[in-house]
């Protein structure tokens, strides 16, 4: 918060004060009375240039993204040992549930954007051996139990199989556009946190997404759906038993969703 704060002040912005929007593995500010969405997180961590350049070529295609703060210069800021990116601030336009309708409707709108992007990103199976080798490392996830381990690592292994050989098509994609990255605005639904945009089949963004959002998104193909969104949730409780993860409540998440996808796998 201490180095958000400064690096602001130093470009300019009146930051007095912070209010936490999000806390977990990178912390999201608003900084006040200025108004400018800080996100913040260990240098050795981020991957924010990615997101930078990616925000700023899919705002320009008028993508439904969140925009960069236009009062000071487009980059990455280091201060202290953290990254810092300054963001727009929204205004929440109401407090009603977003339609699944609408939801399908800025997703379409992203992916056609998205579509049109020369932009190198990563494939989704990166991601997938990146929670494979967390699984795998006992000194990583110390608090697995040895059944769940091999629950978490057949379920990625096999269904990241069974995907790839399915040849469908792909494109770029979000990487995770569950609601907590979907901002309901004035200017309408705006997607935030790019940083795990990457390249795969359209049905892996639907995962992210609350089930009845499918329903709304033409051509969806409902047997490779259901194999992305266990395979999703094997990666998200991956995540919860790393040792440096830092949802709240992370724990008690990962060991819900085991019983989950044990349950889909028919175990």
């Amino acid at each position: 918060m201490a180095a958000a704060i400064a690096t602001a002040s130093l470009l300019g912005l009146t930051a007095d004060d912070a209010i936490v929007l999000h806390d977990s593995n990178k912390l999201t500010l608003r900084l006040l009375p200025c108004d400018v969405v800080a996100r913040v997180a260990p240098v050795a961590d981020q991957i924010a240039r990615f997101e930078i350049e990616l925000a700023q070529r899919l705002a320009e295609s008028g993508c439904p993204v969140a925009a960069l703060e236009p009062r000071v210069e487009p980059r990455v800021y280091e201060r202290d040992g953290f990254a810092i990116t300054l963001w727009t601030y929204y205004e929440p336009a109401t407090a009603r549930e977003v339609s699944p309708a609408d939801y399908a409707d800025a997703l379409m709108r992203l992916h056609s954007g998205m579509r049109e992007l020369d932009f190198p990103m990563p494939h989704f199976t990166d991601r997938v051996e990146q929670a494979q080798r967390l699984v795998a490392s006992r000194d990583d996830t110390p608090a697995l139990a040895d059944a769940d381990r091999e629950l978490l690592g057949d379920t990625l292994r096999g269904l990241r199989r069974v995907i790839g050989e399915r040849g469908g098509a792909e494109q770029p994609l979000h990487g995770e556009p569950h609601p907590g990255n979907l901002l309901t605005t004035k200017s309408g639904l705006l997607f935030v946190d790019l940083e795990t945009c990457c390249r795969g089949p359209v049905e892996f963004d639907l995962a992210h997404a609350p089930e009845d959002v499918a329903e709304h998104y033409p051509g969806v193909d409902q047997g490779l759906l259901r194999e992305c969104r266990i395979l999703m949730l094997a990666m998200i409780t991956s995540w919860r038993w790393d040792r440096g993860d830092q949802l709240p409540n992370g724990r008690r998440l990962g060991t819900e969703w085991l019983g989950q996808i044990r349950q889909a796998r028919g175990g």
